[in-house]
């Protein structure tokens, strides 16, 4: 798992119905692409965050594939509908059984 995990979630607390919203999504996380070697002449094994997924009162809004091309702490930006209000699962998962999860709300008016 990676030295360092920290998430955070950037969007609106409140929208209108029908609204469509920002949401910005970062994961601190050590990337290994797995292609670089080490001091000690061994490849560093691969340590990237492999897929991030997004739902919405529990339907997936949003979903990304990653590849070791990513950088560290990959920042992810989506929109979508503010249909209802409720909870945004966010959920990043990787090598090494990483996972991180966090939640926001929004009020929908």
């Amino acid at each position: 798992m990676s030295k360092t995990s920290h998430t955070k979630i950037t969007m609106p607390n409140t929208a209108k119905k029908g609204e469509i919203i920002e949401i910005r999504a970062i994961a601190q996380h050590d990337m290994e692409t797995g292609f670089r070697y080490g001091d000690d002449g061994k490849v560093i094994p691969r340590d990237i965050i492999r897929l991030f997924s997004c739902s919405y009162n529990g339907v997936e809004v949003f979903k990304a594939d990653l590849y070791p091309g990513m950088g560290a702490n990959p920042l992810i930006v989506f929109t979508t509908i503010a249909t209802e209000t409720g909870a945004l699962e966010f959920k990043w998962t990787g090598d090494n059984g990483y996972e991180a999860i966090d939640q926001s709300n929004i009020t929908v008016s």
